[in-house]
């Protein structure tokens, strides 16, 4: 099997204290996939994010993922500060409702 290795900068820290952190990958898992769309449930013990492909054929999952309360809060807050600098960066996001995602 191809192995890659990529170098990822931890999330939680700001840019001018960068962590790299070696990661192995396989070629499939590197392209990555994607999702315009998620569903999200919970326990009270964690969180289960499910990344959906919409499509004209379906809906179809693409990743399930599992976490921890704890570690949903990292990854909300994480994301919080990537898209406030990203829109600071190139704009605001326009979020488009619900109804306006079919397929035509």
């Amino acid at each position: 099997m191809d192995r890659r290795k990529f170098v990822a900068m931890a999330i939680e820290k700001p840019p001018e204290s960068v962590q790299q952190i070696q990661i192995n990958t396989g070629d499939e898992m590197s392209r990555g996939r994607y999702s315009n769309n998620m569903a999200v449930s919970h326990s009270p013990e964690e969180f289960i994010m499910d990344w959906l492909l919409n499509s004209p054929s379906g809906t179809h999952l693409v990743s399930r993922i599992i976490v921890s309360p704890g570690h949903l809060k990292r990854i909300i807050d994480a994301l919080s500060e990537n898209m406030g600098r990203y829109e600071g960066k190139f704009g605001s996001v326009r979020v488009i409702e619900k109804k306006d995602q079919a397929f035509n």
